[in-house]
């Protein structure tokens, strides 16, 4: 099983590259960026889990009283930290996913972009956020499912891995995901897909803690 160690080595590589590669799909980008900054007005404390580089925190930022971005990799953290300065009201941490909420909290709303098919133990991560939530409290994520796209992605993602291309991936569904969310103890508010393109396989999900 992979570990976090594991992806945190992986993303440390991977990071600075990250950093300057361009969002493939801005418009559908930015409809999610407006979506979750509508559901986000008010919100006090908000977390992010698996933030990256910073991009979307800092986005969000200026809806919200405090936003927290963890993430497994320091160098993805340390890139956070030089994009930050001058924003008051957001920090970044590295924490694994697995270990998000165990500080700070409760939280108006928990985030997770492109994260969830990264992820060893999801159901872990879905029980931990949902206990990091106060009651009523938002989970927002927008995820890759990677069952719904073209079938030769589960041929070429074993060749990546074995080359250092890619990292640990799982695959499933829309609707397995939504079980699964629903499993860990939530209610799904709002489903969606922000793409521009006919098929989107990123489905955006809010649920609620139930």
């Amino acid at each position: 099983m992979t570990t976090a160690l594991d992806s945190a080595i992986f993303w440390d590589r991977a990071a600075r590259k990250y950093a300057k590669s361009q969002i493939k799909d801005i418009p559908g980008y930015e409809r999610t960026i407006a979506r979750t900054l509508e559901l986000l007005q008010g919100a006090g404390l908000v977390l992010e889990v698996g933030c990256g580089t910073g991009t979307t925190a800092l986005r969000l930022a200026p809806a919200v009283g405090r936003i927290i971005g963890t993430d497994v990799s320091d160098e993805m953290i340390a890139i956070a930290r030089e994009k930050a300065e001058g924003c008051r009201n957001a920090e970044f941490r590295v924490q694994p996913a697995e270990e998000a909420t165990t500080s700070d909290g409760p939280y108006d709303a928990v985030l997770a972009f492109s994260l969830l098919h990264l992820v060893a133990d999801r159901r872990s991560v879905l029980e931990q956020i949902r206990r990091g939530l106060k009651p009523g409290g938002l989970f927002i994520s927008k995820t890759p499912c990677l069952s719904e796209m073209n079938p030769l992605i589960r041929l070429a993602v074993p060749v990546m891995q074995w080359v250092g291309l890619a990292p640990n991936v799982a695959f499933f569904s829309g609707d397995e995901l939504e079980a699964e969310i629903v499993s860990a103890g939530f209610e799904i508010a709002e489903r969606g897909r922000h793409g521009s393109n006919r098929k989107d396989a990123r489905a955006f999900l809010v649920a609620r803690r139930a």
